[in-house]
């Protein structure tokens, strides 16, 4: 800059003023400017607050949900359900998984001695069924249906296998022929067709006289599949149901 001039210098200074007021005034709009550009982020900034608030919040409720205990005598094993240490219910049908359930139950409930046959309507799959019953027979546990119980079909074969069988008056008992997966029945196959012995075979084992395992045999397949014949207390005596 050249002080020697005066009109320079003050031309020079009115610029430098301006040049003042042109900087503040552009400092504020850089500010303004600034502020403005800052508050999106500022936004972004508390969005991300608060979403971490949420999650932190979200965890915390999760966490100090307590787990409901299990406690007590109790448990549901496919148509058996525990209602002591030493007696269960059964209601409903068995099922090719059945066994496996049971040997489960036993597995929890070792002490089970009494199974108690409400309402019992057979199997879907014969096979399980005798496989069941003489894991029923082997671990040592009776059978009985009480008052207004009911036990039909395959469910019949079931309560033999108790060590000891009882039942009330009025319990029902209904049996009828089976059917197999072909829908033959029992009268569709040969006197001397294997598939006799399998059920004569299994109520020996379960303690029926030969004879009386034969005349019960004959007596449950006498009355096609789609039928239901129902025992008297007199039939139950005659084929040593009971004792």
């Amino acid at each position: 800059m050249n002080l020697s001039n005066p009109s320079e210098s003050l031309k020079n200074r009115t610029v430098s003023s301006g040049s003042r007021s042109g900087s503040i005034l552009g400092a504020l709009m850089l500010f303004a400017f600034l502020l403005l550009t800052t508050q999106p982020a500022d936004a972004a900034s508390r969005h991300i607050v608060t979403e971490t608030v949420e999650t932190l919040e979200y965890d915390i409720s999760k966490l100090s949900t307590p787990t409901k205990p299990v406690t007590g005598i109790s448990g549901q094993f496919g148509p058996f359900r525990v209602i002591a240490p030493d007696t269960v219910e059964m209601t409903g049908a068995v099922d090719s998984f059945t066994p496996a359930v049971f040997r489960k139950l036993l597995n929890q409930y070792p002490r089970i001695r009494l199974i108690e046959m409400l309402d019992c309507d057979g199997s879907v799959d014969e096979e399980a069924n005798l496989k069941l019953a003489r894991m029923i027979r082997h671990a040592g546990i009776s059978t009985n249906v009480p008052a207004h119980g009911s036990v039909r079909s395959g469910a019949v074969d079931l309560f033999l296998a108790g060590v000891s069988r009882t039942a009330d008056p009025d319990a029902e008992f209904i049996v009828h022929s089976w059917m197999d997966e072909n829908g033959l029945e029992a009268e569709d196959y040969p006197a001397n067709d294997p598939i006799h012995a399998e059920y004569l075979d299994y109520y020996t084992e379960m303690g029926v006289p030969i004879l009386t395992a034969k005349a019960f045999y004959a007596f449950s397949t006498s009355v096609p599949f789609s039928a239901q014949l129902r025992m008297s207390r007199r039939d139950l005596t005659r084929f040593q149901f009971l004792h």
